[in-house]
């Protein structure tokens, strides 16, 4: 029994009928050793140390004279007073004002802070307690993440990083996150509200929830999202929420790696969740679940999961996460006290309001002067010719935006629609990245928009509307009609990608990379990730081990970044020889329309998906397509450049800024984050 509680306590379920397999005994060995005592010098308590001299150094308030010690003469139980500096041959050691430091029977130095009572942190905004604040709850979401790295056993969440992990207030709304993927973590808010609202009083301490549905806040049917509740003594209802989204290589449907290029219904992309008891009083529902994941094989055409065992194994791994989740926030506000903890939550929300506000203001200004409007407008088209088109009213004493996306193309015949929390989470992302300062992604950076989105169009569809491509296609143009509205800077490729291949017991699922856009005052980058994804390609090893097939190259594609004063980044070309008898999807995007350049730049190339036989003969397979590749076929992906920004005619004087900083440098919490990981 011992070992049960410890093991829900460690991952937060149990499984019932299974028996315990010790896979690992240690033993631990006690002994008592002889320490020679250690001698403590003569005690100086009640004598007053001398200083050797005395300075002036500057602390908060202002310069103070301060006492200069030599450790060597101070004597045990001595006090030395604040301000005082006490130095030796190795190191130099400051007490502050209203601080003393004590020195111990045997010699060490104790640092006793003010009166040796702790400042008091109450639920008033302190600027210092606010930053502190925003990095334990960021913490929350990085720790989650590396435990669901950790622990599941995917290609796709453990090689890829195709995850996120995320923490919510009592109402739902993204109070942090770690850098993960963006098109998940405005999405996710929706997901969480979503399960309060059908969940209601019914929710209880044990309980986990799983979703999908792009109803429910789901972004595409992959995505399966675990939501737990976190309740604390006293309080009935839930005081936080913790979620993890994670995309699971496959979970039925009418191809291996569940993103089929052309269906058309939402049943034909796998399996549905909207809000499914995943766990309940800490039992692990896997019957329940084995019989969801199987039920897409009853839909004409379709399979169930062919990767049942993975998709079981991720979801232990995504509730493990949650449960990490809970613990860091149990330690947080047992710490600061839960009036504290949740009024830090709320201003770190107003701060990223206040900044997004602060920001809207200024384009407001800057538009007025320079066109006598603070109206913008963009339209963007998908490769079918469906325009996104948006208006953007801004408010120049408020500092808030109507984002309308009326005249956006109808719901299309294919899977290019995007549910309404899409939208959400572009809108949130552009605007996080044009604030100019570090503030954290959560709910306080979209309260000062209001959104409108037609009902029954690509961006709000019907409930049965397959939406596999709104997700990773969609969602890219989403972003580049926004900073085409904004003039922010030129469109990066514009797409993700996608590229699933498998057989009936098994899938493979990976995006690509392109180039981004390059702006005012830097290039774009090659070979990148850009704006809703955030993923790593699977390392060629791990490829060519696990799957039958073979990367014969994996390169920039030179030349299809925009020109430009700055120039865009260059796509790439990605090879992959297979070794046997496969199943190919490709769904990608920009293979008609090219990413656009701004301000005089060129746009970047288009994307080109082609398939090479055997026998030599070449296959454009256009954007969307499905076709079985045999053994000694070659599949060629050219992803799409950048678009530049400026006049080529101008690249001369760009190419001379090339070798200084730009806005791009490899820095901050996403930098470090990812450093992290792949130190793992």
């Amino acid at each position: 029994m011992p070992r049960i509680v410890r093991y829900q306590s460690e991952f937060g379920f149990t499984l019932n009928k299974r028996d315990i397999i010790v896979d690992d005994v240690r033993v631990r060995a006690v002994g008592m050793s002889t320490v020679p005592k250690e001698i403590p010098p003569p005690s100086g308590k009640g004598t007053t140390p001398v200083p050797e001299k005395s300075t002036k150094v500057y602390f908060e308030g202002g310069y103070q004279e301060t006492s200069i010690y030599l450790l060597e003469k101070l004597k045990p139980e001595q006090v030395v007073p604040g301000p005082a500096i006490i130095m030796d041959g190795l190191s130099t050691i400051v007490v502050e004002p209203d601080c003393r430091a004590e020195i111990t029977e045997l010699g060490d130095i104790r640092i006793v802070i003010g009166s040796g009572a702790p400042k008091r942190i109450t639920t008033e905004l302190d600027s210092i307690q606010l930053s502190i604040f925003s990095h334990r709850f960021m913490s929350i979401a990085e720790q989650m993440g590396r435990v669901l790295q950790r622990t599941s056993i995917s290609v796709n969440i453990k090689e890829r990083l195709d995850f996120s992990c995320a923490l919510f207030g009592a109402d739902g709304g993204l109070v942090s996150n770690a850098p993960h993927i963006p098109v998940h973590l405005g999405a996710m808010q929706e997901t969480v509200q979503y399960q309060m609202k059908v969940r209601g009083d019914s929710m209880k301490p044990g309980q986990i929830y799983l979703a999908n549905h792009p109803k429910a806040g789901g972004s595409h049917l992959p995505d399966l999202t675990v939501i737990t509740p976190v309740f604390w003594p006293s309080q009935p209802k839930p005081v936080f929420y913790v979620a993890s989204r994670g995309h699971h290589a496959d979970i039925g449907g009418l191809t291996p790696g569940s993103m089929p290029p052309h269906s058309v219904s939402l049943a034909q992309e796998g399996a549905a969740f909207r809000s499914t008891l995943l766990v309940d009083n800490g039992t692990f529902n896997e019957e329940l679940l084995t019989e969801e994941l199987m039920k897409p094989g009853k839909v004409p055409g379709c399979s169930g999961t062919r990767n049942l065992a993975d998709n079981l194994s991720d979801l232990k791994a995504q509730v493990a996460a949650n449960q990490r989740g809970i613990q860091l926030v149990g330690e947080l506000i047992s710490e600061y006290g839960l009036d504290v903890t949740q009024a830090y939550m709320s201003h770190i929300q107003n701060n990223a309001e206040l900044a997004v506000r602060d920001m809207l203001k200024e384009i407001a200004r800057n538009a007025l002067s320079k066109t006598g409007s603070s109206v913008l407008q963009a339209t963007e088209y998908m490769d079918n010719g469906t325009p996104i088109n948006l208006t953007v009213t801004l408010d120049e004493n408020e500092g808030s935006a109507i984002c309308d996306f009326t005249g956006t193309g109808v719901e299309v015949w294919g899977n290019l629609n995007a549910p309404r929390a899409i939208t959400l989470s572009a809108l949130i992302y552009c605007l996080r990245c044009m604030v100019g300062h570090d503030v954290p992604l959560n709910q306080g950076c979209l309260n000062p928009v209001r959104v409108i989105i037609p009902e029954g169009s690509i961006l709000d569809p019907s409930d049965d509307a397959a939406v596999v491509g709104g997700n990773v296609l969609t969602s890219q143009r989403i972003v580049d009609v926004v900073l085409k509205a904004f003039q922010v800077c030129a469109a990066s490729q514009g797409c993700m990608n996608n590229l699933t291949l498998g057989e009936e017991d098994w899938g493979y699922y990976e995006t690509v990379a392109g180039g981004s856009g390059a702006g005012p005052g830097w290039h774009g980058s090659g070979g990148v990730h850009t704006h809703m994804t955030n993923t790593r390609i699977t390392d060629v090893e791990i490829v060519e081990r696990r799957y039958p097939m073979l990367v014969t190259r994996f390169s920039l594609r030179p030349g299809s970044g925009g020109r430009g004063r700055w120039r865009g980044g260059d796509g790439v070309l990605r090879e992959l020889v297979f070794r046997r008898t496969v199943q190919l999807s490709v769904l990608t995007e920009r293979r008609a329309f090219q990413p656009y350049g701004m301000n005089g730049g060129e746009p970047g190339a288009r994307g080109l998906n082609l398939l090479q036989r055997v026998d030599g003969r070449i296959i454009n397979l256009g954007g969307k397509a499905s076709v079985q590749a045999f053994a000694g076929d070659k599949y060629i992906m050219n992803s799409p450049g950048g678009g530049g920004y400026g006049p080529a005619s101008d690249a001369a004087e760009g190419d001379q800024q090339r070798d200084k900083p730009s806005a791009f440098l490899e820095r901050g919490s996403v930098y470090e984050y990812r450093a992290a990981q792949e130190s793992v």
